[in-house]
């Protein structure tokens, strides 16, 4: 079912999401499903439980909405439940990234490059797996909505300054989104 995203100000984004409960299958399969139906009607690559209100440790990607500009993403999309990061690479590179529940604002944020993730999938199975490049840089990012981070924590002081009212019109209310949206 299609849930209304979380905005900036809502405190659910700024909680530590606790680990889903993978012995209830159910309830855990509804929500990812919420997840998946979520995002493929708003206009993201990816959404992390929180975004919807819900505050446990489960994130979903969807790479194909970026294959025109990164045609290795084509059919790449990932379920991530209870997502631990093993490893994360010294080198780092620079993105622009947005966020559905910061709609209309952009920052250039730097990352690990690659990284290497444990978790399990929709169908509960425990999965090691590499990333890299753009698929990276929406894992993470969905991650650090797991950890109450947002993407403007990670911007240059000066830059979080300069977006600050931006935010406070968000957490207000005064914004515009295509999708459902709310702030509680």
């Amino acid at each position: 079912m299609i849930q209304a995203i979380y905005l900036y100000g809502s405190e659910v984004l700024r909680k530590v999401a606790a680990p889903a409960d993978l012995s209830d299958k159910a309830a855990l399969a509804a929500l990812v499903q919420d997840l998946w139906d979520t995002l493929d009607h708003s206009d993201g690559c990816g959404l992390a439980a929180p975004q919807i209100g819900v505050s446990l440790r489960v994130a979903v990607v969807n790479g194909d909405v970026m294959k025109d500009v990164y045609p290795y993403l084509e059919g790449f999309r990932r379920t991530f439940i209870n997502p631990v990061v093993l490893e994360e690479s010294a080198q780092q590179c620079e993105y622009n990234e947005g966020c559905l529940s910061i709609p209309g604002l952009y920052a250039d944020v730097r990352r690990p490059e690659s990284i290497t993730v444990e978790y399990y999938d929709e169908n509960l199975e425990k999965k090691t797996e590499s990333f890299d490049k753009f698929a990276a840089r929406m894992i993470q990012h969905e991650f650090s909505h797991l950890d109450g981070e947002l993407f403007t924590d990670l911007v240059a002081p000066i830059r979080r300054k300069m977006l600050s009212k931006k935010l406070q019109s968000i957490a207000h209310g005064k914004v515009g989104t295509a999708y459902k949206a709310k702030i509680k």
